[in-house]
């Protein structure tokens, strides 16, 4: 038990849960403004293609309201607008993600001078050339 707890310190502390929180906080808000986009933006263009039907409200009866039984019908609508907005969350987080592996690859590059390369990938590459040069200089005795 002890050991478990120890392990979860050092994972909160390292900030794995700090990032972890951080991203929840900003993928809730981005929700938001993407089901904004998608009901306020989107959906109005479409809903006159569709004559001026509001998708959300696109349904299949399968029975209807007479007396004291209510409506029975399968909301579709609703599901199309869903799937929109993950269409529009998926393409934003493959953009984001997209970008943030391109200005990573390059600061990883050692010989890019427009990044500052961490000194991580700094010593690395430079293990890697004195082990080119002690190569070479083996080869040749």
């Amino acid at each position: 038990m002890r050991k478990f707890i120890k392990e979860f310190k050092e994972f909160a502390v390292k900030g794995n849960m700090i990032d972890m929180a951080v991203a929840v906080v900003i993928g809730t808000a981005f929700n938001g403004v993407v089901s904004a986009l998608v009901k306020k933006v989107i959906m109005p263009p479409l809903s006159l293609l569709t004559e001026d039907v509001t998708l959300s409200n696109r349904k299949y009866v399968l029975r209807e309201a007479s007396g004291k039984m209510e409506e029975v019908a399968i909301g579709y609508g609703e599901l199309i607008e869903k799937m929109i907005d993950f269409l529009i969350i998926a393409l934003t987080i493959f953009i984001v993600i997209k970008g943030m592996n391109r200005f990573k690859s390059k600061a990883e590059d050692p010989k890019d001078k427009a990044v500052e390369t961490p000194k991580n990938i700094e010593l690395l590459s430079n293990i890697e050339r004195l082990m080119e040069e002690q190569n070479e200089l083996l080869k040749k005795e």
